[in-house]
């Protein structure tokens, strides 16, 4: 599979490449990567949130929104301004552990448009370090619609892999092989006689909805009236918890009321 648009891809040679696993039907015992096929592409959830597409030797992530910290305390909120960072080092540790040749940042990438200016210069540093060692594509957000170009990377509305197409907001209606952010996915099941929630990616096999990378990004539940209009069907949610992800059926999916 290749990339619609190859200008400045960066090829790695063989021995940079890191060993993907091979797909598999959605498994139910937990793990720190799950390999499933959407829309007939063989793709591998993370844990740490990303999602590996092997074929294409490209990593996603979704809804980082840098400097919601920094965002936050401009209208006198003060949290912890950590975020940018902690964000960033995620990403940095899927980028050194797979040596991918396309990052795609899904949008929301940062919280607004003036979070670029705010970043701390060593958290800048590391962000560029990033899109220059990568095919870094920006797909543009609701909150971030002009990344500045001193980041490097290049910014597209959608990208397409193959049979997939990736883009920011989820379109209403039938969309198979659509790889969509925007929504925040959590899941909520019942465990051990109680209620766990956390982040998850939300899919039926043709289309996925991404969990949110940011650490100050809320979370909308799968059950949630917003996601009937993305699933023709109830989604499967794959919960980030404890560096694992645990598989959640349908059934065992609850609401937050």
């Amino acid at each position: 599979m290749a990339l619609l648009s190859d200008s400045g891809r960066k090829k790695r040679p063989p021995a940079a490449q890191a060993t993907a696993p091979a797909a598999a039907p959605l498994a139910q015992a937990p793990g720190a990567t799950i390999p499933f096929t959407l829309a007939g592409e063989d793709v591998a959830a993370l844990a740490d949130g990303g999602l590996w597409i092997e074929s294409a030797r490209t990593l996603v992530v979704s809804d980082l929104h840098l400097e919601k910290g920094s965002s936050f305390a401009l209208r006198g909120q003060m949290i912890p301004p950590y975020d940018t960072r902690t964000a960033l080092r995620r990403v940095a540790a899927m980028v050194e552990r797979l040596a991918p040749d396309t990052v795609v940042s899904l949008g929301d990438s940062f919280h607004d448009r003036g979070g670029p200016f705010r970043m701390a210069g060593d958290d800048r540093a590391a962000l560029r370090a990033l899109t220059d060692r990568t095919d870094w594509v920006w797909i543009e957000g609701n909150h971030d619609p002009d990344i500045p170009a001193a980041l490097g990377g290049r910014a597209m509305e959608t990208l397409a892999l193959g049979p997939l197409i990736l883009r920011h907001e989820p379109t209403e209606g039938p969309a198979r092989g659509e790889i969509a952010g925007h929504l925040h996915p959590c899941a909520r099941v019942a465990a051990r006689g109680r209620s766990v929630r956390a982040r998850c990616f939300a899919t039926d096999g043709d289309r996925l909805v991404m969990p949110a990378l940011g650490a100050y990004a809320g979370g909308l539940n799968v059950c949630d009236i917003a996601f009937a209009a993305v699933f023709h069907r109830p989604p499967t949610a794959l919960l980030m918890a404890r560096a694992q992800l645990h598989p959640a059926p349908p059934s065992r999916l609850l609401g937050d009321g």
